[in-house]
């Protein structure tokens, strides 16, 4: 079978790499894709937008394409299911109203409160002065976000009042005029990525993003600066109990308000001191770079997975099979990120890394004529994930960092302990 993966980042080259590993499948097409789907056997680009439905169904039926995989949220968000769905192709992800569980953080919150889901306490704002109150009546720290989608990055953990404040007014005024504070949660957070069929719902392995730009997590919020999985800390007891008390809850709202779930639920999760799951967000689509350690551990096929989701019949399925060992992903970023970077920097050492034995995902990159080749250059924030399978946390964390040493490009920069608490 064909399938066509949108999306253009690392998760989406991992969601390309994973379906090619399955007998079933014969080809993939990316759109628009990057530097790594471009140059990977039986897979190729094509050149339409995130938002360019019409192009995409056209291209689905030029090319005989079975089934769709959309990565980003932003497509999602705009309804690219719907409209899929209504050209009688089967695609994975959920509707616009579906999707909503992650462009809005508000509305979000209502599906938890109505699931019953344990989170943070919470109030919903769009005037900055009654934000203020509030930030006056419960202190901080405290957490300020944007309601809307912010790419990963429209969260800022506010220390202080002051930093609150300003949290306030520089997402209030660059988003839809709306945004959550909420109480600041302590402990480990988890990314719980679980699929679904609507009725169904089988979480994938537990994984761990490192969010801030800096060691020792420290400054800026980013897309995420890499991920280990599985989570040592998340027990059999305690999967058990997010699937009851937080996945499934959360499917039966959905469900109850008429919504045709068939897709990822992605449980951003904070496992408190006491050892009790509390929901941070909600996100409609595989995690970035969570996607990048989770399905190299896979076994079962992925194109089996996502067809009995959007077959709905998930729950024939035999239970999920999961290689042994652990999978990290460091994070080879743009010097700068996630504020101004430069682009189109030569990326050299890419293959080296790869036969090293490490899986070199592509974030932000691009084919282009530069010094009269062709070349792999940098075109994002993140440039690439670079992910180890070992037997253990240690010898994948070794396998990884000593592909990193390969690669090199102006500017790179990369966080040196990714993984490094399970030591």
């Amino acid at each position: 079978m064909k399938a066509l993966v949108v999306g253009n980042g690392g998760r989406e080259h991992a969601l390309a790499w994973a379906l090619l590993q399955s007998p079933n499948i014969e080809q993939v097409i990316c759109t628009p894709g990057n530097g790594g789907t471009a140059t990977m056997n039986n897979c190729h680009n094509l050149s339409l937008g995130l938002d360019d439905f019409a192009g995409i169904v056209k291209a689905v039926k030029e090319n005989q394409i079975d089934l769709v995989i959309v990565g980003p949220e932003i497509p999602l968000s705009l309804g690219i299911v719907d409209y899929l769905r209504e050209h009688n192709i089967a695609v994975f992800g959920p509707t616009k109203a579906g999707a909503k569980i992650e462009s809005s953080k508000s509305w979000a919150k209502e599906i938890m409160t109505q699931a019953g889901v344990p989170t943070a306490q919470s109030q919903t704002f769009t005037d900055a002065l009654a934000a203020q109150e509030y930030i006056d009546q419960v202190g901080a720290p405290i957490v300020v976000k944007a309601d809307g989608l912010a790419a990963g990055k429209g969260v800022i953990v506010a220390t202080t009042r002051s930093e609150a404040i300003a949290a306030v007014a520089e997402l209030l005024g660059e988003n839809s005029g709306k945004l959550v504070i909420e109480e600041f949660l302590t402990g480990s957070e988890v990314s719980v990525l679980a699929v679904t069929d609507g009725k169904t719902i089988r979480p994938l392995l537990p994984a761990q993003d490192h969010k801030r730009i800096g060691e020792g997590d420290t400054g800026k919020n980013t897309g995420g600066m890499g991920a280990y999985s599985p989570v040592p800390l998340v027990t059999q007891e305690l999967m058990t109990r997010i699937e009851q008390e937080i996945l499934q809850p959360t499917l039966a709202v959905l469900n109850q308000k008429g919504i045709d779930y068939r897709g990822v639920l992605y449980a951003g999760l904070m496992i408190t001191p006491a050892g009790d799951p509390k929901v941070i967000e909600f996100n409609c689509r595989f995690g970035d770079p969570e996607t990048q350690v989770v399905l190299p551990l896979l076994d079962t096929p992925l194109d089996e997975i996502l067809l009995a989701c959007v077959e709905q019949r998930l729950e024939q399925l035999p239970a999920l099979e999961w290689k042994s060992g652990s999978a990290v992903c460091v994070v080879a970023a743009s010097g700068g990120y996630p504020d101004a970077y430069e682009k189109e920097k030569a990326i050299a050492g890419i293959d080296q890394a790869n036969q090293s034995g490490a899986i070199v995902f592509h974030a932000g990159t691009k084919k282009m004529q530069l010094e009269q080749q062709e070349q792999i250059v940098t075109a994002g924030g993140r440039v690439l994930g670079i992910t180890a399978v070992g037997d253990d946390f240690n010898q994948a964390i070794a396998i990884a960092y000593d592909a990193v040493k390969l690669v090199q490009f102006v500017g790179m920069y990369y966080r040196r302990d990714i993984g490094h608490k399970y030591r």
